[in-house]
């Protein structure tokens, strides 16, 4: 069964949850784009409070949309250009408390007031992004990043 996340209880074990979750999940299969679908549905299941979650993915010196839950996407992002090219290019997490203060966001789904966005790296090579948006300023918080950091780790044994 899954359920929402509730910051009224143990985030870390939430995660560890989700993480497990999602671990049993993506096992047997090999296929990038289902692995990448499930775990934005997944995603969506656990989160509220959002708007759009799901993936961009490197294709030459840009993100292209990948598998996702929301509204339709941007489908191109140059690599370091908006919240999620800078992750890509900088192979770095990023919270982005509203975004329209970050410089050079762009704007996708107009409704969007907060952000996180976690780099994919296999390899040591940036293969993509996990993006997850709300309509909600200030959102997203360090035990998000840390608990999307490790439902990363687990979806790159599976890609």
């Amino acid at each position: 069964m899954f359920t929402k996340l509730d910051y009224a209880k143990d985030i870390t074990e939430q995660y560890s949850q989700l993480t497990s979750q999602l671990d049993a999940l993506l096992t047997g299969e090999k296929n990038m784009y289902a692995n990448l679908s499930n775990t934005s549905a997944l995603l969506n299941q656990f989160f509220d409070r959002i708007n759009w979650v799901g993936f961009y993915l490197m294709d030459n010196d840009e993100l292209v949309l990948g598998p996702f839950q929301g509204l339709p996407a941007c489908i191109r992002i140059p690599l370091g250009k908006g919240v999620c090219g800078t992750a890509a290019q900088t192979k770095e997490s990023i919270i982005v408390p509203d975004v329209n203060a970050f410089p050079g966001h762009i704007a996708c789904d107009a409704a969007s007031q907060s952000e996180i966005v976690i780099p994919i790296v296999k390899n040591g090579t940036t293969i993509g992004v996990l993006d997850i948006d709300s309509p909600e300023l200030d959102r997203f918080n360090e035990d998000d990043r840390i608990g999307l950091e490790k439902i990363i780790d687990v979806l790159i044994k599976h890609i």
